[in-house]
């Protein structure tokens, strides 16, 4: 079995797109949550809250970006700059088959889709061009990956809602243990459409606290009322070990752990026992005990049955207060690219012994369990290993464990 290694990342994200700027924006707590004015027109969806980012798509040349939704352009950007911090943008590794693309997002390109749909309402296909469902298909990011790049070697796409960019990891991560690629271009990407909103609206599970933005959401708060939906992309090279070392290549954690599962009960509403489960899964594949994780980056979306499926399935897994906390509070519900985007971070963190505190988080819901849920200016320790989770509609858990490089290698 080969041994996996993050050699690079980058991200896209509401607060900004280097560490050094969405750490500040953590340390001084300030939350990438705004009010959509623009939605007021748009009846009966309550919630007016949205996590845009601010980002100047790259100008790259038209006949490369034609197929490419704004989904599709994050995520290649995210690529692009996580490659060039992994040294390995300009590689001959990249099209000689040894490397591969694992990337997801929840949908593509959600104009493209109107088209469309347009051509089912106005029976004409006015509109639908050569390019269009390019840019609309579910495995868009991961296509136009590829061909930007020019990567020859395994194309795996993940569209599993919150899940896709920790899956993406995941997948990208079995695919270098067995030996199948050297290096994988793995993560996910969300562009910010009010449909999306709609989705949590329908279901009563969108915060409506629409003339406060900057407070909320609130995972694992008893005053929570809902999530919020931001966009962004995150990408994390992941690369073999001894092909890293062979090009002195910078590590910035091990990738030691994934296990992934799926409720097989209900589409909306988690299960706590195989979120235990895929946590568990993911220890016994880094083989290690429960009581070696420092710190979880938690999922928490700040919904009811979320928050406390999710605290309790870790309570149960590490049968003590593990540290937890989420930047959802901070950047939004991602979506597709949340899990890359919090793994990305939660590295960072791990590096710089500091974790970011729970924004938001003033009264711990009763009806969670009892874990420790960090606070306050957020919490300076040493860790060795963290463990990240994400859980998506469909019942699909995913758990990751990151192992820090630098500390008692073997």
């Amino acid at each position: 079995m080969n041994r996996v290694v993050v050699t690079g990342g980058s991200v896209i994200t509401p607060i900004g797109h280097d560490w050094p700027t969405i750490k500040k924006r953590l340390k001084q707590k300030k939350s990438g949550i705004t009010r959509m004015d623009e939605w007021e027109k748009y009846k009966r969806l309550h919630t007016k809250l949205a996590a845009p980012v601010e980002w100047t798509p790259p100008d790259y040349p038209r006949k490369v970006t034609r197929g490419m939704g704004k989904v599709a352009l994050m995520a290649v950007h995210a690529s692009e700059m996580a490659l060039k911090c992994a040294g390995l943008l300009d590689s001959p590794v990249l099209t000689n088959g040894d490397s591969g693309v694992s990337f997801g997002s929840s949908t593509g390109n959600v104009n493209a889709l109107l088209d469309f749909y347009s051509m089912l309402t106005t029976n004409d296909i006015q509109g639908i061009t050569a390019t269009t469902y390019i840019r609309s298909m579910p495995q868009t990011c991961a296509v136009n990956i590829a061909l930007f790049f020019g990567l020859t070697g395994r194309l795996l796409t993940s569209n599993t809602a919150c899940t896709a960019g920790s899956l993406a990891i995941g997948l990208g991560f079995e695919a270098i243990k067995f030996g199948h690629q050297k290096v994988m271009v793995c993560g996910g990407a969300e562009e910010l459409n009010p449909t999306g909103s709609a989705v949590f609206d329908t279901l009563y599970a969108t915060s409506i606290k629409n003339d406060t933005p900057h407070l909320t959401p609130r995972p694992f708060d008893k005053d929570r009322d809902g999530l919020v939906i931001g966009e962004g992309a995150g990408t994390i090279i992941l690369e073999e070990l001894e092909h890293a070392l062979q090009r002195k290549s910078h590590i910035y954690a091990e990738l030691v752990g994934f296990g992934t599962n799926t409720d097989g009960k209900h589409i909306t509403q988690p299960d706590k026992n195989t979120m235990e489960k895929a946590m568990r899964e993911a220890l016994k594949s880094a083989e290690i005990d429960p009581d070696q994780i420092a710190y979880v980056n938690g999922h928490g979306t700040a919904t009811h049955h979320g928050d406390i499926a999710e605290s309790h399935a870790t309570y149960n897994c590490f049968q003590r207060a593990v540290p937890i906390s989420t930047q959802k509070s901070y950047m939004g519900h991602t979506l597709g690219a949340c899990g890359a985007i919090e793994s990305w971070l939660a590295i960072n963190m791990m590096n710089d012994n500091w974790f970011a505190p729970n924004l938001n988080l003033e009264n711990v819901d009763p009806a969670c369990a009892q874990i420790d849920y960090i606070t306050g200016q957020g919490r300076v320790m040493e860790a060795r290993y963290i463990m990240c989770n994400n859980f998506a509609f469909g019942g699909i858990n995913t758990s990751l464990v990151f192992r820090r490089w630098g500390l008692e290698q073997s």
